[in-house]
């Protein structure tokens, strides 16, 4: 032991340069190397763009996705400096390219508001590069400067002359860092959008030039700096895809877009926007007769997935506010009934954007902002705003106090009959609810709880099921469609009733996560009409209702088998059709000898005979088959429900499972013939 000690020296130390900690690390500056992190590289440059329209010097911004996953951002704000650092006795390009927490970001001098990571951005987006180039239009001339992996590639050179301003950042990501290099069209177009709506008067463009056919020639970075009639000219020509971005009304835009298609209250957005004690504060929002709420909170265009202090200081003055309105103008039934927070959450789609100069974010990821100053900064200006949209849109105010008194009264329906479904489910004790047959494990972890259509297949799944870790709940009764009804009639439900007591985690504002019981929740249903329905059904009710545990992965939907090809002593399960082709070609059989074998069906080739099954249900399928096709987890197929996107996943469910028809019919009319299968 004495020995191993002493091998512990200055040897042991591992001295990391320059940018190298990135590379070593790339988590702890971009949060991974998935998807998510190679994305955050665009997020970082376009971030610098950014905090420069943020400071009033710049006015638009171009994302450019060129071949060979190749990104190219560029702005017209003042061109990042090029004189000799003092300190680094570097350019000062250089210096922000290649040293960490280096940047305009951190003097004051240079901006008074930033986002971003605070100077480390563009450096570490340089680190994590194959290589990076940085082209600055400033001072007359254009410079431009080269590096790979971090490190610079030659001086700064002087390569032309110009009137304009502006930088170009170009990077390719490095394979050694990220195992899958995919840009998402749809990803970048939802950040830039939403970007857009927090910096009111900025133009952002996004083109995908990713076409074999372009010639590099043709997407040099000059070609930004040219007039705008010639590059809509260019463009067109090129065929290359192209969307802008630009909101004169700021976040306002940002809530009638959340609420497009949706019946309002308030016809009248709310809106407000001042700036006290340094602090920039802008507050939008509008009431649906929706049942959700739907809240994003900002901090220097950063999205504070928790909130913060700036959610808290806009919730207390929605509250108070709303409140004394009410009993000044008799909208309440006594002076001793009072609204509560809760009351006003239902239907609310709200924006709440600040700007401040030293932001203290709670946690790596910045999902929650911690100064205390700004809560009572947004509760004063929300406050004063409020009061005067109030008193003079009084039939604005009006549907917004008679949307949040059925919520108070539903809340006291859904209290009771909540708080009876937790007292039945502690009283039934180690039985749970319904037909539900549990697993042994308590780790939850490893248990799965497979709710299953029907009593003939949910009879096949106890028997085949690993009663380890595989827990059963039948589905009884009709299936309540929650879009269209309050919590106290879900709570009420007899067929979601028991899904709630199973899952243990409560429902409503007491969701309680760590009470989980099952890390998997598995929803297996016959692969018909039917069948599709109930999957719908059960996905929007855990989306409405238990949110975080899709977002967390946690709900599945099972894949059974549709057709059971025997050959002999043989057996084959094909899930798709395409499948079941792929496996009677392999068997010797052609699709011109196999026209009509969709239902049970026996065909011959030259190796013998071959009989196919097509299951109309999972109850066709004995235990042993369920458990072979569908449960094994060493054979199952398993769809994961994800939230890419959870604007227009909402929008998607609002459509399909809502009251209006009219934005339903066309969905289906605009997407019946392309789609396949629907997965939110």
């Amino acid at each position: 032991m004495v020995k191993k000690l002493n091998q512990y020296s200055a040897k042991s130390i591992q001295v990391l340069e320059g940018l190298e900690p990135v590379r070593k690390r790339p988590g702890m500056y971009i949060g991974g190397t998935s998807l998510e992190g190679l994305h955050h590289l665009i997020w970082e440059v376009v971030n610098n763009s950014i905090d420069e329209a943020m400071a009033g010097y710049c006015s638009e911004i171009l994302v450019r996705l060129l071949p060979e996953n190749i990104v190219e951002v560029s702005d017209n704000g003042r061109g990042i400096p090029v004189e000799k650092h003092p300190q680094t006795k570097k350019s000062t390009l250089e210096t922000v390219m290649t040293v960490l927490h280096a940047g305009g970001k951190f003097e004051g001098e240079g901006y008074k508001i930033s986002g971003g990571l605070h100077g480390v951005g563009v450096s570490v987006v340089n680190a994590l590069s194959e290589w990076t180039s940085a082209t600055v239009y400033r001072d007359g001339k254009i410079w431009r400067q080269e590096y790979k992996r971090g490190k610079r590639k030659q001086s700064i050179q002087v390569i032309g002359k110009t009137k304009k301003t502006g930088t170009i950042i170009s990077f390719q990501p490095d394979s050694q860092i990220f195992p899958q290099i995919e840009f998402k069209w749809d990803k970048i177009i939802n950040y830039l959008r939403q970007q857009a709506y927090l910096t009111k008067g900025v133009k952002i463009i996004i083109e995908d030039w990713r076409k074999e056919d372009i010639k590099k020639e043709d997407i040099s970075s000059a070609n930004f700096l040219q007039e705008e009639k010639k590059i809509n000219q260019k463009y067109e020509n090129d065929n290359v895809k192209r969307y802008g971005f630009y909101f004169d009304g700021g976040i306002i835009s940002f809530v009638s877009f959340l609420n497009q298609g949706k019946e309002v209250r308030n016809n009248r957005p709310f809106y407000i926007e001042a700036t006290q004690d340094d602090v920039y504060v802008e507050v939008s929002f509008q009431y649906t007769n929706g049942f959700k709420e739907h809240l994003y909170s900002f901090a220097n265009n950063i999205y504070t997935v928790e909130g913060g202090t700036h959610l808290a200081g806009f919730r207390s003055a929605l509250t108070r506010v709303i409140n004394s309105y009410a009993k000044k103008n008799n909208l309440l039934k006594s002076k001793d009934e009072n609204l509560i927070a809760e009351d006003l959450r239902e239907g609310l789609t709200a924006v709440i954007s600040v700007k401040l100069k030293n932001p203290q974010f709670e946690g790596q990821t910045k999902a929650k902002l911690g100064n205390n100053e700004v809560r009572g900064v947004v509760a004063s200006v929300v406050s004063e705003g409020l009061q005067d949209y109030l008193e003079n849109n009084p039939a604005d105010a009006k549907a917004i106090i008679s949307k949040a008194l059925l919520t108070a009264k539903a809340r006291i329906a859904a209290r009771a009959a909540k708080n009876a479904v937790i007292r039945k489910g502690v009283l039934e004790g180690m039985t749970l609810p319904g037909k539900l047959a549990d697993c042994s494990t308590r780790d939850k972890e490893k248990a799965e709880l497979y709710i299953v259509e029907g009593d003939s297949a949910g009879g096949s799944a106890k028997q085949g099921r690993d009663r380890n870790f595989q827990a059963i709940l039948p589905l009884r009764g009709k299936l309540v469609n929650v879009e269209k009804t309050t919590l106290d009639k879900v709570v009420k439900s007899d067929t979601l009733k028991p899904i709630i007591i199973a899952l243990g985690v409560g429902i409503g504002e007491n969701m309680d996560l760590k009470k989980l019981r099952y890390g998997k929740i598995i929803i297996m249903a016959d692969a018909d009409v039917d069948g599709s329905h109930i999957r719908t059904l059960l996905l929007t009710f855990f989306y409405r209702y238990f949110e975080p545990l899709v977002r967390e992965g946690r709900i599945y939907i099972a894949q059974p088998p549709l057709y059971q090809i025997k050959k002999g002593k043989n057996v084959y399960y094909a899930y798709t059709d395409l499948n079941k082709k792929e496996i009677l070609k392999k068997l010797g059989v052609t699709q011109d000898n196999n026209q009509n074998n969709d239902d049970e069906s026996e065909i011959e080739n030259k190796l013998g005979k071959i009989s196919i099954q097509r299951y109309k249900g999972l109850g066709e399928m004995n235990p042993e088959q369920l458990w072979e096709t569908t449960m094994n987890p060493v054979n199952r197929k398993m769809l994961q429900i994800k939230i890419e996107d959870a604007e227009k996943a909402d929008r998607a469910f609002e459509i399909l499972m809502g009251s209006e028809v009219e934005p339903r019919r066309r969905f289906i009319q605009a997407h019946a013939k392309t789609v396949q299968n629907l997965d939110i």
